[in-house]
């Protein structure tokens, strides 16, 4: 019974902790690739060896089958109530994605890895850019980042976290390059405008977008109007994630 019920919470901190899907954060990381110095991919490559900035983005993920990362569960997201802003909610003694994402720039800078080693921090920092930028991974405290909101998306069971993880994306058929050549038309003036801004912004800007995000009908049932009222959004944070990780690599190793 003990067994069973450990399982269970490892399942349930699972689903919280998920993100984006395969494909939204490869998206991410070729964007980001495109929008990098040369002198930045170069040193990125010896970093990352073979391995792409796209197919490092999913490293987070697969780790969480093992054990030994599973502290590393809260750092994939943050909480801001309603009616509270991130600074009155408080850092959890855990840690959170805010947090995370301002030690590991850090660490990158000064060469003093906290999780193993440089490869681990650069693969943790190009998936959680890519996490804070979609909008439930800035919970209301209240339903796991949407987990709890059990849904039907085009007459499957889901829930409106995985419909914003990969319900959305998937639904489009396209493969990560297609989509990020769909998607992929930032402006000079937008690319210096998003890295302008902080990690604490693009969680805010997150929790902006709440209202739009859980305006779902009644009857639960979401299909064609909630795709065609979001995808816009979707999109959007996409390009920014990318955009804004591409800033902060450029700013380590370019």
């Amino acid at each position: 019974m003990k067994r069973i019920l450990v399982v269970l919470i490892l399942l349930t901190v699972s689903e919280v902790a998920f993100s984006w899907g395969q494909q939204g954060h490869r998206i991410v990381g070729l964007i980001a690739q495109r929008h990098l110095t040369k002198k930045a991919k170069k040193n990125i490559q010896k970093v990352l060896g073979h391995e792409s900035v796209a197919m490092a983005s999913n490293y987070m993920d697969f780790i969480k089958a093992d054990s030994k990362y599973r502290h590393m569960s809260p750092w994939h997201y943050c909480t801001i109530p309603d009616d509270k802003t991130y600074e009155e909610a408080g850092t959890p003694e855990q840690g959170d994605i805010i947090q995370t994402i301002n030690r590991l720039m850090d660490e990158l800078k000064s060469k003093k890895f906290t999780d193993e080693d440089e490869a681990m921090a650069v693969k943790m920092l190009i998936h959680l850019v890519g996490d804070i930028h979609q909008p439930l991974h800035v919970g209301n405290g209240e339903d796991k980042g949407g987990n709890d909101i059990k849904l039907k998306y085009f007459w499957e069971d889901s829930n409106l976290h995985r419909i914003w993880d990969s319900g959305i994306i998937e639904k489009q058929g396209l493969s990560y390059g297609e989509y990020t050549n769909w998607i992929h038309h930032a402006s000079a003036e937008e690319v210096e405008t998003w890295q302008s801004s902080s990690v604490l912004d693009w969680a805010n800007e997150s929790k902006s977008y709440r209202e739009q995000v859980y305006d779902y009908p009644e009857n639960g049932k979401l299909s064609y109007r909630y795709n065609y009222e979001n995808i816009d959004l979707l999109n959007q944070r996409l390009v920014q994630a990318g955009v804004r990780l591409a800033g902060l690599l450029n700013e380590i190793y370019g």
